[in-house]
Protein backbone atom coordinates (compact mmCIF):
# COMPACT_ATOMS: atom_id res chain seq x y z
CA UNK A 1 0.00 0.00 0.00
CA UNK A 2 1.28 3.50 -0.95
CA UNK A 3 1.54 5.97 1.63
CA UNK A 4 -1.49 8.72 1.26
CA UNK A 5 -1.66 12.50 1.50
CA UNK A 6 -4.90 14.19 2.33
CA UNK A 7 -4.48 15.34 -0.70
CA UNK A 8 -4.98 12.54 -2.66
CA UNK A 9 -8.51 12.08 -0.03
CA UNK A 10 -11.27 13.27 -1.97
CA UNK A 11 -12.01 16.70 -0.54
CA UNK A 12 -14.48 19.45 -1.07
CA UNK A 13 -13.51 22.52 -3.13
CA UNK A 14 -12.25 25.51 -1.38
CA UNK A 15 -14.71 28.15 -2.77
CA UNK A 16 -14.99 31.73 -1.73
CA UNK A 17 -18.14 31.20 -0.20
CA UNK A 18 -16.49 28.45 2.05
CA UNK A 19 -13.76 31.32 2.73
CA UNK A 20 -15.58 33.83 3.49
CA UNK A 21 -18.83 31.64 5.37
CA UNK A 22 -17.95 31.61 9.18
CA UNK A 23 -20.50 28.51 9.71
CA UNK A 24 -17.71 27.05 7.11
CA UNK A 25 -15.02 26.92 9.74
CA UNK A 26 -17.17 24.32 12.10
CA UNK A 27 -16.71 20.67 11.37
CA UNK A 28 -20.21 20.09 10.36
CA UNK A 29 -20.13 22.71 7.59
CA UNK A 30 -16.38 21.47 6.30
CA UNK A 31 -18.17 18.16 6.35
CA UNK A 32 -21.17 19.47 5.21
CA UNK A 33 -19.29 20.58 2.07
CA UNK A 34 -17.50 17.39 1.32
CA UNK A 35 -21.02 15.49 1.13
CA UNK A 36 -22.20 18.48 -1.31
CA UNK A 37 -19.35 18.20 -3.00
CA UNK A 38 -18.66 14.54 -3.93
CA UNK A 39 -22.08 12.52 -3.20
CA UNK A 40 -24.78 12.43 -5.85
CA UNK A 41 -28.52 11.31 -4.79
CA UNK A 42 -28.47 7.35 -5.33
CA UNK A 43 -32.42 7.05 -6.36
CA UNK A 44 -35.57 9.05 -6.75
CA UNK A 45 -36.74 10.97 -9.36
CA UNK A 46 -33.74 13.33 -8.60
CA UNK A 47 -31.21 10.17 -9.03
CA UNK A 48 -27.72 10.91 -10.07
CA UNK A 49 -27.86 14.56 -8.90
CA UNK A 50 -25.72 15.97 -6.69
CA UNK A 51 -26.49 15.66 -2.78
CA UNK A 52 -27.82 19.24 -1.41
CA UNK A 53 -28.24 19.26 2.17
CA UNK A 54 -31.70 20.19 4.14
CA UNK A 55 -31.49 22.73 6.59
CA UNK A 56 -32.61 19.57 8.97
CA UNK A 57 -29.60 17.51 7.57
CA UNK A 58 -27.27 20.31 8.45
CA UNK A 59 -28.70 20.56 11.92
CA UNK A 60 -28.22 17.02 12.70
CA UNK A 61 -24.66 17.33 11.29
CA UNK A 62 -23.72 20.34 13.72
CA UNK A 63 -25.59 18.20 16.39
CA UNK A 64 -23.30 15.15 15.74
CA UNK A 65 -19.72 16.58 15.21
CA UNK A 66 -19.95 20.37 16.92
CA UNK A 67 -19.80 19.19 20.24
CA UNK A 68 -18.44 15.74 21.47
CA UNK A 69 -21.36 12.60 20.70
CA UNK A 70 -21.02 9.33 21.79
CA UNK A 71 -24.62 8.68 20.47
CA UNK A 72 -27.04 10.09 17.97
CA UNK A 73 -30.65 8.81 18.15
CA UNK A 74 -32.40 9.93 14.63
CA UNK A 75 -36.36 8.92 14.82
CA UNK A 76 -39.17 9.76 12.37
CA UNK A 77 -41.25 8.63 10.02
CA UNK A 78 -40.05 6.58 7.06
CA UNK A 79 -39.69 8.00 3.36
CA UNK A 80 -37.62 10.78 5.40
CA UNK A 81 -33.95 9.65 3.37
CA UNK A 82 -32.59 8.98 7.16
CA UNK A 83 -30.92 6.31 5.50
CA UNK A 84 -29.27 7.91 2.76
CA UNK A 85 -28.18 10.24 5.80
CA UNK A 86 -26.65 7.93 7.47
CA UNK A 87 -24.98 6.44 4.31
CA UNK A 88 -23.47 9.38 3.94
CA UNK A 89 -22.11 9.64 6.97
CA UNK A 90 -20.46 6.40 6.72
CA UNK A 91 -19.01 7.64 3.53
CA UNK A 92 -17.37 10.45 5.45
CA UNK A 93 -15.55 8.15 7.52
CA UNK A 94 -14.69 5.51 5.22
CA UNK A 95 -13.14 7.84 2.61
CA UNK A 96 -13.45 11.69 3.35
CA UNK A 97 -12.13 14.15 6.23
CA UNK A 98 -13.77 12.03 8.99
CA UNK A 99 -11.86 9.20 8.12
CA UNK A 100 -9.77 7.44 11.00
CA UNK A 101 -7.11 5.38 9.19
CA UNK A 102 -7.34 1.41 9.32
CA UNK A 103 -10.84 2.21 10.89
CA UNK A 104 -14.01 0.06 10.94
CA UNK A 105 -16.98 1.23 9.80
CA UNK A 106 -20.36 -1.02 10.50
CA UNK A 107 -24.28 -0.59 10.52
CA UNK A 108 -26.58 -3.17 11.75
CA UNK A 109 -30.20 -4.17 10.95
CA UNK A 110 -32.58 -6.64 12.07
CA UNK A 111 -32.54 -8.90 9.00
CA UNK A 112 -30.29 -9.27 6.09
CA UNK A 113 -32.70 -7.12 3.53
CA UNK A 114 -33.02 -4.25 5.77
CA UNK A 115 -29.02 -4.41 6.29
CA UNK A 116 -28.25 -4.20 2.82
CA UNK A 117 -30.36 -0.79 2.30
CA UNK A 118 -27.76 1.38 4.11
CA UNK A 119 -24.97 -0.78 2.20
CA UNK A 120 -26.73 -0.29 -1.45
CA UNK A 121 -27.08 3.43 -1.01
CA UNK A 122 -23.84 3.61 0.08
CA UNK A 123 -22.36 1.56 -2.78
CA UNK A 124 -24.79 3.27 -5.35
CA UNK A 125 -23.32 7.01 -3.98
CA UNK A 126 -19.73 5.50 -4.50
CA UNK A 127 -20.39 4.11 -8.06
CA UNK A 128 -22.23 7.98 -8.91
CA UNK A 129 -18.72 9.41 -7.77
CA UNK A 130 -16.23 10.12 -10.19
CA UNK A 131 -13.99 11.11 -7.08
CA UNK A 132 -14.85 8.13 -4.97
CA UNK A 133 -15.16 5.62 -7.43
CA UNK A 134 -10.88 5.46 -7.69
CA UNK A 135 -10.43 5.47 -3.73
CA UNK A 136 -13.31 2.80 -2.39
CA UNK A 137 -13.71 -0.93 -3.54
CA UNK A 138 -16.98 -2.22 -3.41
CA UNK A 139 -17.71 -5.84 -2.76
CA UNK A 140 -21.62 -6.13 -3.16
CA UNK A 141 -21.89 -10.12 -2.10
CA UNK A 142 -20.12 -9.30 1.21
CA UNK A 143 -22.20 -6.23 1.44
CA UNK A 144 -18.34 -4.82 2.01
CA UNK A 145 -16.62 -0.81 1.27
CA UNK A 146 -13.00 -0.58 1.44
CA UNK A 147 -10.48 2.54 1.09
CA UNK A 148 -7.23 0.68 0.44
CA UNK A 149 -5.25 3.35 0.53
CA UNK A 150 -6.94 4.52 4.23
CA UNK A 151 -7.11 1.35 5.31
CA UNK A 152 -10.72 1.96 6.38
CA UNK A 153 -13.41 -0.99 6.12
CA UNK A 154 -17.22 -0.69 6.20
CA UNK A 155 -19.67 -3.90 6.08
CA UNK A 156 -23.74 -4.43 6.54
CA UNK A 157 -24.35 -6.59 9.65
CA UNK A 158 -27.80 -8.19 10.55
CA UNK A 159 -28.86 -9.83 13.84
CA UNK A 160 -29.16 -13.12 11.59
CA UNK A 161 -25.70 -13.35 11.29
CA UNK A 162 -23.95 -15.75 13.90
CA UNK A 163 -21.79 -13.47 15.47
CA UNK A 164 -20.68 -9.96 15.48
CA UNK A 165 -18.13 -10.17 18.72
CA UNK A 166 -14.80 -9.20 17.89
CA UNK A 167 -15.03 -5.99 15.93
CA UNK A 168 -13.41 -2.91 16.56
CA UNK A 169 -16.07 -0.31 14.83
CA UNK A 170 -15.08 3.74 15.51
CA UNK A 171 -18.62 4.26 13.49
CA UNK A 172 -21.76 2.23 14.08
CA UNK A 173 -25.48 3.12 12.40
CA UNK A 174 -27.95 0.83 13.74
CA UNK A 175 -30.81 0.97 11.12
CA UNK A 176 -34.41 0.78 12.04
CA UNK A 177 -33.50 -0.29 15.82
CA UNK A 178 -37.12 0.11 16.72
CA UNK A 179 -37.68 -2.99 15.45
CA UNK A 180 -36.36 -4.92 18.21
CA UNK A 181 -38.58 -5.81 20.37
CA UNK A 182 -37.79 -5.97 24.35
CA UNK A 183 -34.99 -4.14 26.16
CA UNK A 184 -31.84 -6.35 24.75
CA UNK A 185 -30.48 -6.88 21.27
CA UNK A 186 -27.73 -9.19 21.58
CA UNK A 187 -25.90 -7.39 18.09
CA UNK A 188 -26.67 -4.17 19.38
CA UNK A 189 -24.79 -5.18 22.87
CA UNK A 190 -21.99 -6.25 20.97
CA UNK A 191 -21.23 -3.91 18.14
CA UNK A 192 -21.50 -1.00 21.20
CA UNK A 193 -18.98 -2.63 24.07
CA UNK A 194 -16.42 -3.47 20.88
CA UNK A 195 -16.98 0.58 20.73
CA UNK A 196 -14.29 0.88 23.97
CA UNK A 197 -11.05 0.43 21.97
CA UNK A 198 -11.54 3.34 20.78
CA UNK A 199 -11.14 7.00 22.39
CA UNK A 200 -13.85 8.41 20.41
CA UNK A 201 -16.42 6.38 18.73
CA UNK A 202 -19.81 7.39 17.60
CA UNK A 203 -22.80 5.50 17.29
CA UNK A 204 -26.08 6.57 15.19
CA UNK A 205 -29.53 5.19 16.14
CA UNK A 206 -31.60 5.59 12.84
CA UNK A 207 -35.61 4.22 12.98
CA UNK A 208 -39.11 4.88 13.80
CA UNK A 209 -39.98 4.81 17.35
CA UNK A 210 -40.21 1.12 18.41
CA UNK A 211 -43.94 -0.35 19.32
CA UNK A 212 -43.63 0.07 24.09
CA UNK A 213 -42.29 1.79 26.51
CA UNK A 214 -39.68 -1.35 27.17
CA UNK A 215 -38.35 -2.03 23.81
CA UNK A 216 -34.82 -1.18 23.54
CA UNK A 217 -35.22 1.96 21.33
CA UNK A 218 -37.57 3.42 23.97
CA UNK A 219 -34.87 2.97 26.76
CA UNK A 220 -32.13 4.50 24.37
CA UNK A 221 -34.44 7.48 23.37
CA UNK A 222 -35.97 8.00 27.18
CA UNK A 223 -32.27 7.80 28.68
CA UNK A 224 -31.37 10.73 26.13
CA UNK A 225 -33.84 12.74 26.64
CA UNK A 226 -32.93 13.13 30.58
CA UNK A 227 -29.84 14.15 29.69
CA UNK A 228 -27.39 12.49 31.83
CA UNK A 229 -24.93 11.82 29.51
CA UNK A 230 -24.62 14.61 27.26
CA UNK A 231 -22.92 12.93 24.84
CA UNK A 232 -26.01 11.20 23.87
CA UNK A 233 -28.45 13.16 22.04
CA UNK A 234 -31.68 12.20 20.48
CA UNK A 235 -33.80 14.06 17.58
CA UNK A 236 -37.07 12.66 17.85
CA UNK A 237 -39.95 13.95 15.07
CA UNK A 238 -43.13 12.71 16.03
CA UNK A 239 -46.69 13.60 16.50
CA UNK A 240 -48.83 14.32 19.30
CA UNK A 241 -51.10 11.66 20.53
CA UNK A 242 -53.79 14.33 21.04
CA UNK A 243 -53.54 15.90 17.44
CA UNK A 244 -55.78 14.53 14.51
CA UNK A 245 -53.86 11.77 13.35
CA UNK A 246 -55.20 12.28 9.72
CA UNK A 247 -53.87 15.67 8.56
CA UNK A 248 -51.10 17.06 7.46
CA UNK A 249 -50.38 18.64 10.44
CA UNK A 250 -49.67 15.76 12.33
CA UNK A 251 -47.93 14.26 9.05
CA UNK A 252 -45.38 17.07 9.13
CA UNK A 253 -44.69 16.85 12.52
CA UNK A 254 -43.50 13.16 12.74
CA UNK A 255 -42.03 14.10 8.69
CA UNK A 256 -39.34 16.68 8.10
CA UNK A 257 -39.32 15.90 5.11
CA UNK A 258 -42.92 15.73 3.94
CA UNK A 259 -42.28 18.43 1.79
CA UNK A 260 -39.10 17.62 0.17
CA UNK A 261 -38.81 14.14 -0.54
CA UNK A 262 -42.01 12.67 0.43
CA UNK A 263 -44.35 11.23 -1.93
CA UNK A 264 -47.52 13.12 -0.76
CA UNK A 265 -50.51 12.50 -2.09
CA UNK A 266 -49.74 8.46 -1.79
CA UNK A 267 -49.10 9.53 2.21
CA UNK A 268 -52.21 11.31 2.25
CA UNK A 269 -53.56 7.87 0.63
CA UNK A 270 -52.30 5.83 3.46
CA UNK A 271 -54.30 8.34 6.23
CA UNK A 272 -56.94 7.89 4.66
CA UNK A 273 -56.73 3.94 4.55
CA UNK A 274 -55.99 4.28 8.36
CA UNK A 275 -59.19 6.24 9.17
CA UNK A 276 -61.77 3.75 6.97
CA UNK A 277 -59.91 0.56 7.95
CA UNK A 278 -58.64 0.20 11.54
CA UNK A 279 -56.56 -2.68 10.87
CA UNK A 280 -54.00 0.47 9.32
CA UNK A 281 -54.22 2.55 12.03
CA UNK A 282 -52.00 1.29 14.33
CA UNK A 283 -49.18 0.75 12.29
CA UNK A 284 -50.00 4.16 10.59
CA UNK A 285 -49.67 6.03 13.47
CA UNK A 286 -46.34 3.78 14.43
CA UNK A 287 -44.54 4.21 10.70
CA UNK A 288 -46.12 7.41 10.01
CA UNK A 289 -46.57 9.12 12.22
CA UNK A 290 -43.48 7.83 14.89
CA UNK A 291 -46.00 7.39 17.41
CA UNK A 292 -45.02 4.69 20.30
CA UNK A 293 -47.78 2.52 19.08
CA UNK A 294 -48.28 -1.48 19.28
CA UNK A 295 -48.74 -2.26 15.02
CA UNK A 296 -51.13 -4.85 16.08
CA UNK A 297 -54.76 -3.94 15.42
CA UNK A 298 -57.63 -5.97 14.48
CA UNK A 299 -57.58 -7.31 10.92
CA UNK A 300 -60.96 -6.35 9.99
CA UNK A 301 -63.71 -4.27 12.30
CA UNK A 302 -66.77 -5.29 13.35
CA UNK A 303 -68.52 -2.99 11.17
CA UNK A 304 -66.78 -3.73 8.24
CA UNK A 305 -67.10 -7.47 8.66
CA UNK A 306 -70.70 -7.34 9.21
CA UNK A 307 -70.99 -5.20 6.41
CA UNK A 308 -70.11 -9.09 4.26
CA UNK A 309 -72.49 -10.77 6.38
CA UNK A 310 -75.01 -11.76 3.38
CA UNK A 311 -75.42 -15.49 3.60
CA UNK A 312 -74.10 -17.16 0.67
CA UNK A 313 -76.20 -17.95 -2.33
CA UNK A 314 -76.85 -21.33 -3.77
CA UNK A 315 -77.77 -22.17 -7.55
CA UNK A 316 -79.74 -25.03 -7.23
CA UNK A 317 -78.19 -28.26 -9.19
CA UNK A 318 -74.81 -26.37 -9.95
CA UNK A 319 -71.89 -27.76 -9.40
CA UNK A 320 -69.46 -24.87 -7.56
CA UNK A 321 -66.25 -23.79 -9.32
CA UNK A 322 -64.47 -23.12 -5.92
CA UNK A 323 -61.21 -22.12 -4.27
CA UNK A 324 -60.22 -23.27 -1.02
CA UNK A 325 -58.08 -22.55 1.91
CA UNK A 326 -57.19 -25.40 4.34
CA UNK A 327 -55.40 -24.93 7.77
CA UNK A 328 -54.61 -28.36 9.31
CA UNK A 329 -54.16 -28.39 13.23
CA UNK A 330 -52.16 -30.32 15.48
CA UNK A 331 -53.67 -33.57 16.24
CA UNK A 332 -56.24 -31.80 19.53
CA UNK A 333 -56.54 -27.83 17.71
CA UNK A 334 -59.47 -26.36 15.56
CA UNK A 335 -59.05 -27.70 11.69
CA UNK A 336 -60.44 -24.77 9.16
CA UNK A 337 -61.72 -25.29 5.52
CA UNK A 338 -62.56 -22.27 3.76
CA UNK A 339 -64.10 -22.29 0.11
CA UNK A 340 -65.19 -19.13 -2.36
CA UNK A 341 -67.40 -19.47 -5.48
CA UNK A 342 -68.37 -16.43 -7.56
CA UNK A 343 -71.99 -16.02 -7.49
CA UNK A 344 -73.91 -12.83 -9.18
CA UNK A 345 -70.29 -10.66 -8.71
CA UNK A 346 -69.98 -11.70 -5.23
CA UNK A 347 -67.50 -14.35 -3.24
CA UNK A 348 -69.45 -17.12 -1.49
CA UNK A 349 -67.81 -18.09 1.71
CA UNK A 350 -69.05 -21.38 2.71
CA UNK A 351 -66.85 -22.19 6.21
CA UNK A 352 -65.97 -26.23 7.78
CA UNK A 353 -64.87 -26.65 11.36
CA UNK A 354 -63.55 -29.77 12.88
CA UNK A 355 -62.78 -30.40 16.51
CA UNK A 356 -61.83 -33.93 18.01
CA UNK A 357 -65.59 -34.92 19.48
CA UNK A 358 -63.71 -36.19 22.76
CA UNK A 359 -63.48 -32.99 25.56
CA UNK A 360 -65.31 -30.62 23.77
CA UNK A 361 -67.47 -29.25 26.64
CA UNK A 362 -63.93 -28.90 28.44
CA UNK A 363 -61.99 -27.40 25.54
CA UNK A 364 -65.06 -25.07 25.21
CA UNK A 365 -64.94 -24.07 29.04
CA UNK A 366 -61.03 -23.84 28.68
CA UNK A 367 -61.21 -21.50 25.66
CA UNK A 368 -64.09 -20.19 26.71
CA UNK A 369 -66.05 -20.29 23.61
CA UNK A 370 -69.33 -22.19 22.94
CA UNK A 371 -67.75 -25.26 20.99
CA UNK A 372 -70.44 -27.32 22.16
CA UNK A 373 -73.48 -25.19 20.70
CA UNK A 374 -71.73 -24.41 17.79
CA UNK A 375 -71.64 -28.11 17.51
CA UNK A 376 -75.36 -28.34 18.45
CA UNK A 377 -76.32 -25.76 16.24
CA UNK A 378 -74.66 -27.46 12.74
CA UNK A 379 -71.19 -24.70 12.94
CA UNK A 380 -68.98 -26.76 13.88
CA UNK A 381 -67.98 -30.65 13.06
CA UNK A 382 -66.21 -33.16 15.15
CA UNK A 383 -63.97 -35.78 14.79
CA UNK A 384 -64.29 -39.02 16.83
CA UNK A 385 -61.81 -39.29 19.52
CA UNK A 386 -60.06 -37.36 21.08
CA UNK A 387 -57.83 -35.74 18.14
CA UNK A 388 -57.91 -34.59 14.51
CA UNK A 389 -58.11 -37.90 12.44
CA UNK A 390 -56.27 -36.84 9.01
CA UNK A 391 -58.07 -39.61 7.78
CA UNK A 392 -61.69 -38.63 8.98
CA UNK A 393 -60.60 -34.95 7.24
CA UNK A 394 -59.42 -36.98 3.90
CA UNK A 395 -62.88 -38.63 3.13
CA UNK A 396 -64.16 -35.12 3.82
CA UNK A 397 -62.04 -34.00 1.11
CA UNK A 398 -62.86 -36.48 -0.88
CA UNK A 399 -66.76 -35.45 -0.87
CA UNK A 400 -65.44 -32.05 -1.57
CA UNK A 401 -63.91 -32.82 -4.67
CA UNK A 402 -66.57 -35.21 -5.85
CA UNK A 403 -69.37 -32.64 -5.33
CA UNK A 404 -67.78 -29.95 -6.88
CA UNK A 405 -64.93 -28.52 -9.22
CA UNK A 406 -62.02 -27.62 -6.67
CA UNK A 407 -59.77 -24.94 -8.87
CA UNK A 408 -57.28 -25.21 -6.43
CA UNK A 409 -57.16 -25.61 -2.39
CA UNK A 410 -53.77 -23.97 -0.63
CA UNK A 411 -52.74 -25.43 1.85
CA UNK A 412 -50.31 -24.94 5.35
CA UNK A 413 -47.32 -27.47 4.15
CA UNK A 414 -46.31 -27.88 7.87
CA UNK A 415 -48.99 -30.80 8.05
CA UNK A 416 -48.93 -31.78 5.19
CA UNK A 417 -47.00 -34.65 5.00
CA UNK A 418 -49.69 -36.55 7.35
CA UNK A 419 -52.42 -35.67 5.25
CA UNK A 420 -51.07 -36.49 1.70
CA UNK A 421 -50.80 -40.52 2.70
CA UNK A 422 -55.11 -40.19 3.62
CA UNK A 423 -55.31 -38.53 0.30
CA UNK A 424 -53.58 -41.45 -1.75
CA UNK A 425 -55.89 -43.61 0.22
CA UNK A 426 -59.16 -41.68 -0.68
CA UNK A 427 -58.26 -42.51 -4.92
CA UNK A 428 -57.34 -38.70 -5.28
CA UNK A 429 -55.73 -38.85 -8.69
CA UNK A 430 -52.74 -37.07 -9.28
CA UNK A 431 -54.74 -34.50 -11.52
CA UNK A 432 -56.74 -33.99 -7.96
CA UNK A 433 -53.54 -33.59 -5.98
CA UNK A 434 -51.94 -31.22 -8.12
CA UNK A 435 -54.73 -29.08 -7.01
CA UNK A 436 -53.36 -28.53 -3.51
CA UNK A 437 -51.09 -25.62 -3.73
CA UNK A 438 -48.58 -25.09 -1.24
CA UNK A 439 -49.16 -21.85 0.96
CA UNK A 440 -46.71 -20.52 3.12
CA UNK A 441 -47.56 -18.92 6.83
CA UNK A 442 -45.15 -16.28 6.25
CA UNK A 443 -44.94 -12.28 5.04
CA UNK A 444 -43.96 -13.28 1.22
CA UNK A 445 -47.36 -15.54 0.93
CA UNK A 446 -49.43 -13.49 3.54
CA UNK A 447 -48.88 -10.38 2.60
CA UNK A 448 -50.49 -10.14 -0.86
CA UNK A 449 -53.23 -12.17 0.37
CA UNK A 450 -53.95 -9.71 3.29
CA UNK A 451 -54.23 -7.34 0.82
CA UNK A 452 -56.58 -8.75 -1.56
CA UNK A 453 -58.49 -10.35 1.11
CA UNK A 454 -58.86 -6.44 2.54
CA UNK A 455 -59.57 -5.00 -0.83
CA UNK A 456 -63.19 -7.47 -1.17
CA UNK A 457 -64.07 -6.90 2.50
CA UNK A 458 -64.19 -3.04 2.06
CA UNK A 459 -66.06 -3.51 -1.27
CA UNK A 460 -68.75 -5.38 0.40
CA UNK A 461 -67.53 -8.52 -2.09
CA UNK A 462 -68.02 -11.46 0.24
CA UNK A 463 -71.14 -13.31 1.35
CA UNK A 464 -69.89 -15.56 4.67
CA UNK A 465 -73.42 -15.43 6.42
CA UNK A 466 -71.82 -14.39 9.83
CA UNK A 467 -70.95 -18.19 10.44
CA UNK A 468 -69.94 -17.96 14.14
CA UNK A 469 -66.87 -19.93 13.87
CA UNK A 470 -65.31 -18.01 11.58
CA UNK A 471 -66.99 -14.45 12.72
CA UNK A 472 -64.68 -15.51 16.20
CA UNK A 473 -61.28 -16.11 14.15
CA UNK A 474 -62.39 -12.74 12.71
CA UNK A 475 -61.96 -10.78 16.13
CA UNK A 476 -59.04 -13.12 17.17
CA UNK A 477 -56.86 -12.18 14.04
CA UNK A 478 -54.76 -9.52 14.41
CA UNK A 479 -51.49 -8.30 12.18
CA UNK A 480 -47.91 -7.71 12.07
CA UNK A 481 -45.76 -5.92 9.83
CA UNK A 482 -42.32 -6.12 8.67
CA UNK A 483 -40.15 -2.97 8.16
CA UNK A 484 -40.99 -3.56 4.29
CA UNK A 485 -45.00 -3.16 5.03
CA UNK A 486 -45.64 -7.04 4.46
CA UNK A 487 -48.04 -8.16 6.68
CA UNK A 488 -49.37 -11.51 8.11
CA UNK A 489 -51.88 -12.79 10.88
CA UNK A 490 -50.91 -13.66 14.35
CA UNK A 491 -53.44 -14.07 17.13
CA UNK A 492 -53.55 -12.19 20.76
CA UNK A 493 -53.14 -15.32 23.27
CA UNK A 494 -53.20 -19.31 22.75
CA UNK A 495 -56.35 -19.84 23.13
CA UNK A 496 -57.66 -17.04 20.58
CA UNK A 497 -58.62 -19.18 17.43
CA UNK A 498 -57.62 -17.58 14.32
CA UNK A 499 -57.81 -20.44 11.49
CA UNK A 500 -61.04 -19.84 10.18
CA UNK A 501 -58.98 -16.56 9.27
CA UNK A 502 -56.11 -18.14 8.20
CA UNK A 503 -58.04 -20.20 5.77
CA UNK A 504 -59.75 -17.45 4.19
CA UNK A 505 -56.77 -15.54 3.60
CA UNK A 506 -55.49 -18.65 2.02
CA UNK A 507 -58.49 -19.18 -0.36
CA UNK A 508 -58.72 -15.40 -1.68
CA UNK A 509 -54.45 -15.57 -1.84
CA UNK A 510 -54.82 -19.03 -4.18
CA UNK A 511 -57.67 -17.22 -5.82
CA UNK A 512 -56.51 -14.64 -7.04
CA UNK A 513 -53.62 -16.10 -8.53
CA UNK A 514 -55.77 -18.77 -10.73
CA UNK A 515 -58.36 -16.47 -11.51
CA UNK A 516 -58.86 -15.31 -15.01
CA UNK A 517 -57.85 -11.52 -15.99
CA UNK A 518 -62.73 -11.22 -16.27
CA UNK A 519 -62.89 -11.94 -12.85
CA UNK A 520 -59.89 -10.20 -11.49
CA UNK A 521 -62.22 -7.00 -12.14
CA UNK A 522 -63.82 -7.66 -9.12
CA UNK A 523 -60.24 -7.08 -7.01
CA UNK A 524 -59.51 -3.46 -8.77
Amino acid sequence: MGRVTHARVPRARTTPTLKLNAAASTCSARYAAWIEDNLHLPEGKLAGQPVKLTPEQRDWLAQIYDTPTRMFILSMGRKNAKTAFAAMLLLLHLCGPAFARNSQLYSAAQSRDQAAVTFDLAAKMVGLSPRLRPYVTIRDTAKELLCPELGTFYKALSAEVATSFGKSPVLVVHDELGQVRGPRSLLFDALETACAAHDNPLSMVISTQAATDEDLLSLLIDDAKTGADPRNKVVLYSAPLDLEPFGDEAIRAANPHFDVFMNQDEVRKQALDAKRMPSREASYRNLVLNQRVEAQDPFVSRAVWLSNGAPPLELVGHRRQIYGGLDLSSVSDLTALVTLDLVDGKWNVVPTFWLPADGLTVRARTDRVPYDLWHQQGALRTCPGASVDYAFIAKELRTLFDEHDVKALAFDRYNWRFLKPYLEREKFSDLELSRFVEFGQGYVSMSPALRELETLLLKGSLRHGNHPVLMMCAVNATVVQDPAENRKFVKRKNTRRIDGMVALAMAVGVMHKQEPPEVQLFFV
